[in-house]
């Protein structure tokens, strides 16, 4: 054996090219390296380390059918990852290592690094839908507004299609002596551990229990065909319902690799071909989902400098947001006085998921109406979400502070209160997180201090943090003083 399979934000075997080309290779163990204090540093949230847990031991009974073994190493930072993968490689014989692509900086240089050892590294390509570097204007230049992209991407699909790596042909064999000769050298080194697929695999990092949110392979074989057959034509209309539930919630399962949007969108497209054509069909309005994520890929692959907190817009790079710490803490607990605000903040500390449209309206609250930096929300997020991911998150967050790649402009601010009664008109979602709230009648749930504060009343609620009138004038100043001129 002189290959191996390294796995990394592709914890699946749909759709995988490193593990059909390592299969058709003759590779007989996988690689996962777990990095807590790199995760520490990047704000991978808890309940996000629990759930990739759960789908690497999910991975490794999977693997025995194609006569592969995962074998966990234990690193800390990307640099000890590079030292103990060229190390293992030594060890063992191997000179070739298969692995598909990640995007973000930090992940580019360490497999640079570790091409610079002499191993050969063979990146196959499987982030986004359409290949990064393909989806290009007539200067052969990145869009730098969505709807172009969009004409762009499904004219690309179009021609060529989606490239879906095949599913490798399983062997329904077990190489015991794989694990028998791991077993009786449990160190690579004194400074790595090796844990087997015989073992469970148990990652070094705190941890919050995702089990609400099904393994990849019960989504694939049961959520999707449902949603696909029973709520897809209602997507549309429901989607910014947070209430009701019209998403597809897999998006968990897109952060970490465990199911590939390839496929996925494959798989919609093969179900409705029409949608390349019609993009007025009802289904389309979850095709045009995919492709902003696809957007937010190629725009970090072209612009690698966002991870390191740039903003894209260069007329915002210069000026200094107020960052008023109290309201940042109220933001953060779910105390603002607007209760749309403060159930989306409690749905996501207690659940680690929050609905997309609660993403954008807590989003231009926090930027617009308290003025605090759109990265202390970004950084928030990822300490929380289940389905962190960076270039999703950064790009929403820019959007929400009109700083980013075809933002809404600066003017634009959601009122809570409206938002509040046009997606959540009953209240329901609101009384699910904010039992305080739960006997107001729904003309006050959205907002409900004046009928608090009638005498009879004895429910209690946080004041309004900022008055929404007075807080959009002060936004509006405040863009154009320090960015517009």
């Amino acid at each position: 054996m002189n290959t191996i399979l390294w796995f990394r934000n592709d914890l699946r075997i749909e759709d995988n090219p490193a593990l059909n080309q390592a299969v058709k290779r003759g590779a007989s163990r996988a690689l996962f390296i777990s990095t807590p204090k790199q995760w520490e540093e990047h704000d991978l949230a808890p309940i996000q380390a629990d759930l990739i847990e759960r789908h690497l031991n999910q991975l490794a009974a999977q693997l025995q059918h194609y006569g592969m073994t995962l074998v966990h190493l234990k690193a800390q930072n990307y640099r000890d990852q590079v030292t103990l993968l060229n190390e293992y490689c030594q060890s063992h014989g191997i000179n070739t290592v298969y692995a598909n692509q990640e995007l973000e900086l930090n992940e580019q240089q360490r497999d640079q690094q570790l091409k610079e050892y002499g191993l050969e590294l063979v990146l196959f390509q499987s982030i986004a839908i359409a290949p990064l570097g393909t989806v290009l204007n007539k200067q052969g230049e990145m869009f730098k507004v969505f709807t172009p992209f969009k004409r762009a991407w499904l004219e690309g699909i179009k021609r060529q299609g989606i490239d879906v790596s095949p599913l490798p042909q399983a062997k329904h064999c077990y190489y015991e002596e794989d694990v028998t000769s791991q077993k009786n050298s449990s160190k690579v080194s004194d400074d790595f551990e090796l844990h087997t697929s015989s073992d469970r695999v148990e990652l070094d990092y705190p941890k919050s229990d995702s089990s609400r949110w099904p393994l990849s392979d019960i989504v694939s074989q049961q959520v999707v065909p449902h949603f696909m057959a029973e709520k897809l034509h209602l997507y549309s209309q429901q989607r910014d319902f947070p209430a009701i539930k019209g998403t597809s919630g897999l998006s968990p399962y897109l952060a970490i690799g465990a199911i590939s949007a390839r496929a996925i969108a494959n798989q919609l497209i093969t179900q409705s071909p029409e949608l390349l054509e019609d993009t007025s069909h009802p289904h389309f309005t979850w095709l045009n989902e995919l492709i902003w994520r696809d957007f937010y890929k190629h725009l970090l692959f072209h612009y690698p400098n966002l991870i390191k907190g740039d903003n894209f817009q260069e007329k915002y790079r210069h000026y200094t947001w107020p960052n008023n710490p109290d309201y940042f803490r109220a933001w953060c607990e779910g105390k603002t006085g607007y209760p749309i605000v403060d159930a989306a903040m409690r749905q996501l500390v207690r659940t680690g998921w929050m609905h997309n449209r609660l993403r954008m309206i807590v989003a231009s609250f926090l930027t617009k109406h308290l003025l605090v930096d759109w990265r202390w929300g970004e950084r928030f997020f990822m300490q929380h979400l289940i389905d962190g991911d960076f270039s999703a998150n950064n790009g929403g967050w820019q959007w929400a502070a009109s700083t980013g790649c075809d933002a809404q402009p600066y003017f634009r601010i959601f009122n809570p209160i409206t938002q509040s009664e046009k997606f959540d008109p009953n209240g329901k979602f609101i009384r699910k997180y904010l039992k305080e709230l739960e006997s107001v009648p729904d003309k006050h749930i959205h907002f409900p201090h004046q009928y608090l504060a009638s005498a009879e009343r004895t429910e209690t609620y946080w004041p309004p943090i900022v008055d929404h009138k007075q807080a959009r004038l002060t936004a509006l100043d405040f863009y154009k003083t320090n960015v517009i001129s």
